[in-house]
């Protein structure tokens, strides 16, 4: 693939976000904020440890307050060298001392705490013994869409990634299925991906024949035969950032009913597509999807959710299901990826990632959605 670098992240980038998460959480009601290493600590600094240990390291964003990164002495070097390290203050321990102690000295000690979800129970109990008036809420919970809009640069990283997804498709169309185990295609995906600029390779979903009727089958030792239905759903991070897409190809020339549901999900993956504009409940995304299939007849092996979130991770929020009502803001990316899976038999997924638009919605992800035959 060809195409410029998106220039990476300043120390301003990450200092703006550390500034909007502090706010964000004093508007929610928090007295602060705990970022334990992981793709939050990522987003908002630039850090991320060599190694995640027993030893506690924790970012304590504060309303009105510096950032504060509580770090092991052992591991400060690497964190002075982090992007962001300009933006805060590190707070280094020494191995024998208490990093709870440590921590504690910066908070209220009657708040109540965002944590992020990937925190260690061991630190959550620890600062609880430190401070046993605090009380704490996970970020999915308190601030669910801290992640969720994308400033321009980001949008950029997850376009690339996506078409580096694309990319990878058009390749795989063209290696031969007929007789070759689900994992061999899936070695395939996953070198395509890298090939394309994949640091990362979260997953290659291959589901031949009634494999393909579980979601989330992954890979297996089956043989892929002539006339199966083959669902194909990879992604991982390029340049930190996600990619996620579907496609459902067929080993030979398929029979009617084959092409009927893939053309019912095709719709159902248009309908959903067209739903996404400014202001629109992520629910209503997910509803326009499914009524399609329901209306086809096929609305009990529509068996997940329409979409979700993708950014520094590939799962995130906000999630296309029912009964999330959070409006659609532009700068939102997030898959789109109804399905029909017929137990036993076969099953079909299209996926595409949409970004929200000041006046509608824009796919980063446009391979054909057509029926793809392989060989």
């Amino acid at each position: 693939m060809t195409g410029s670098t998106p220039a990476p992240f300043t120390a301003a980038d990450y200092r703006a976000r550390m500034e909007r998460a502090a706010r964000s959480a004093a508007d929610a009601g928090l007295a602060g904020l705990l970022v334990a290493p992981g793709p939050d600590m990522v987003w908002l600094t630039g850090y991320t440890p060599t190694a995640v240990t027993e030893r506690l390291t924790v970012l304590v964003l504060t309303p009105g307050q510096d950032p504060v990164l509580v770090v092991p002495t052992l591991e400060a070097p690497d964190a002075e060298h982090a992007i962001g390290a300009s933006a805060l203050t590190l707070r280094d321990w020494t191995d024998g001392k208490d990093p709870y102690d440590v921590t504690a000295a910066l908070l209220d000690g009657r708040g109540r705490f965002g944590i992020s979800d990937n925190t260690w129970a061991m630190h959550l109990l620890g600062l609880q013994r430190a401070l046993p008036d605090t009380s704490y809420a996970s970020l999915t919970d308190a601030l669910p869409m801290l992640r969720a809009v994308k400033d321009a640069a980001e949008l950029e990283l997850l376009a690339a990634a996506g078409a580096a997804a694309d990319a990878t498709f058009e390749e795989i169309r063209k290696v031969p299925f007929a007789g070759r185990r689900e994992s061999d295609v899936g070695q395939d995906l996953a070198g395509l991906l890298r090939r394309f600029g994949h640091s990362q390779v979260d997953f290659t979903i291959v589901g031949s024949g009634p494999n393909g009727a579980n979601p989330h089958h992954e890979v297996g030792d089956r043989l892929i035969e002539r006339g199966d239905m083959v669902v194909l759903d990879f992604g991982g991070l390029k340049d930190g950032y996600g990619s996620d897409t579907t496609r459902t190809v067929h080993v030979g020339e398929p029979t009617e009913e084959e092409r009927r549901v893939h053309d019912i999900v095709r719709e159902a993956q248009e309908a959903g597509c067209q739903a996404v504009r400014p202001g629109v409940a992520c629910q209503e995304v997910d509803r326009a999807a499914r009524a399609v299939i329901t209306e086809a007849g096929y609305g009990e092996y529509f068996i997940h959710r329409t979409g979700h979130g993708i950014g520094v991770t590939t799962h995130e929020p906000p999630y296309m299901i029912e009964g999330e009502e959070q409006p659609l803001v532009p700068g939102m990316c997030f898959s789109v990826e109804p399905g029909i899976y017929l137990p036993g038999r076969f099953g079909v997924r299209i996926e595409d990632i949409v970004t929200v638009t000041e006046d509608g919605g824009h796919r980063l992800n446009n391979t054909t959605r057509d029926m793809v035959i392989v060989g």
